[in-house]
């Protein structure tokens, strides 16, 4: 079993299920918490966690296969998305996927699921499809609030880490999200990103 990355709330392992590759997600014990509470707090979100990926497999939306799910353990053994992450791809190949991305966040919002850490890195392109990993944060909702949460997440995730192609990035997102949802949607999402950002603590993105 290899150690792929270590996060605030997880570590992500390369491990093998059968004959194939998969990747175990570990949620860590938290000292600072009543033993008992973190214990049942671990647990209600790899449930959570869990049911959330087969839930939007359902819908369509390319997401991992659950194999197994350990609640002692607060851990999920998942398929492994073997492709790149879209935060590693070439400037153009960002701005060409952009659109296939925008169409995935629509399907979510359409079928009420936030996903609430739309990253770059959260999007593996494998087999030319675009594929969303880490649903750790996701919840259902139906809350305009809520998805424009989402937008404004990614639409901050290019400004820095994709600053460059920015513009052509966003505007072809927009695209693909506005072809999903519907322009009274879009209207109404976009509207409430352009809010988020005009309060004080959150920094103006063109």
């Amino acid at each position: 079993m290899k150690l792929l990355k270590k996060g605030a709330e997880a570590d992500l392992y390369q491990t093998r299920w059968q004959s194939s590759n998969a990747i175990l997600k570990i949620r860590k014990t938290k000292p600072y918490r009543n033993f008992s509470l973190d214990s049942k707090i671990r647990k209600q979100r790899t449930i959570k966690e869990s049911q959330m990926l087969s839930f939007v497999k359902s819908f369509g939306v390319p997401a991992p296969l659950v194999y197994f799910v350990n609640l002692n353990k607060a851990s999920i053994l998942m398929q492994e998305i073997p492709g790149k992450s879209v935060h590693d791809l070439s400037d153009s190949k960002i701005i060409g996927l952009s659109e296939d991305i925008g169409k995935l966040v629509g399907t979510l919002h359409k079928n009420g699921v936030m996903h609430g850490d739309l990253t770059t890195s959260n999007f593996i392109l494998f087999r030319n499809a675009v594929h969303v990993i880490d649903f750790g944060l996701s919840q259902t909702s139906i809350k305009p609030e809520d998805h424009a949460v989402d937008l404004r997440l990614i639409k901050e995730i290019l400004n820095s880490a994709h600053a460059k192609i920015m513009l052509p990035s966003w505007k072809n997102f927009l695209i693909g999200y506005r072809s999903i949802v519907g322009l009274a949607h879009y209207d109404k999402i976009t509207k409430l990103v352009l809010e988020i950002e005009s309060r004080g603590r959150y920094a103006q993105v063109v």
